[in-house]
């Protein structure tokens, strides 16, 4: 099939565009430039020059595809409600654009603030709250209400892989600056964990499988101890691992302490997908993984 995939060039959208293309699949990717775009192209992708502002593109490019895939999002945390919108909007015109078809949508969102106590599983309802903007799957589901075929894979906190800019880099950078590789004291809180080429994989077998079940869950490790990242982070830095309190995160605090932990049960049975890569903690004993934090 043809897709048309947002974020083409991005950590996890290229991951994904590689998935497709070495099954077969036609990939027109949405790039913002002539540099971002050539690791697509070599890898025998077309390209579609845009950013999500630009909902012409995003129209026409989605109204030409057999599926469309979303995995961009803008993750400057300093206008993450600006973001937040952005996201939405452009949700809301791809979707648009597949209206009065059986043409399917992917959105990608998270695990954040699914439920406490528990795994959260592909049941469990999106966070809301004036103090939670993103609206990605509550946009997906509007959609659905409308007649058109959209789903949501939530992603992991941490989408792993040598080369990795995400949310562990920002731990091992943290370690670096203050000599400490910390976990949050007293939150004895969990992250589910996914590498990236597993996540792809969820995205391309949800499309194939044609997109049967409103949420999936990219998850192959259901709960790592925040302590457990922080001792792996220090033992390959030389660094003590310790508990710290909330200021020692600064901003990335209620991130750093959130209880994600995830199972991916569904997701296994209906799509028959078994991950496959290295976990996070033996990524983490790779030095290749500290070079770019």
């Amino acid at each position: 099939m043809h897709v048309f995939l947002t974020g083409a060039t991005g950590w996890v959208g290229a991951t994904v565009a590689a998935e497709l293309l070495a099954a077969g699949h036609q990939v027109s990717g949405l790039a913002r430039n002539r540099d971002k775009a050539q690791a697509l192209l070599a890898a025998g992708g077309q390209v579609v020059y845009g950013t999500l502002d630009d909902h012409d593109v995003l129209f026409a490019a989605a109204a030409k595809a057999d599926a469309v895939i979303h995995t961009a999002f803008n993750h400057d945390f300093s206008r993450f409600t600006e973001s937040c919108v952005q996201d939405q909007r452009a949700i809301e015109v791809l979707g648009e654009a597949l209206l009065g078809s059986e043409r399917p949508l992917l959105v990608t969102s998270g695990l954040a603030r699914l439920v406490q106590g528990r795994l959260a599983t592909e049941a469990d309802k999106p966070a809301e709250g004036p103090d939670f903007p993103r609206r990605s799957e509550q946009t997906a589901q509007a959609l659905v209400e409308k007649g058109v075929r959209a789903a949501s894979v939530r992603l992991a906190p941490t989408v792993h892989g040598v080369g990795d800019h995400g949310f562990v880099p920002i731990l091992i950078a943290l370690a670096k600056q203050t000599g400490v590789a910390a976990w949050p004291a007293e939150a004895n809180n969990h992250w589910a964990a996914v590498h990236r080429i597993d996540a792809a994989k969820v995205y391309r077998l949800a499309l194939e499988s044609g997109v049967t079940q409103p949420v999936y869950h990219a998850v192959a490790e259901e709960a790592i101890a925040m302590r457990d990242i922080a001792i792996a982070i220090g033992k390959m830095l030389g660094l003590p691992a310790e508990p710290r309190e909330a200021a020692h995160f600064g901003w990335f605090a209620r991130f750093a302490a959130g209880e994600m932990s995830a199972s991916s049960e569904r997701t296994r049975e209906v799509l028959g997908w078994q991950p496959t890569q290295r976990t996070l903690l033996d990524d983490l004993s790779d030095e290749a993984y500290y070079a770019n934090s």
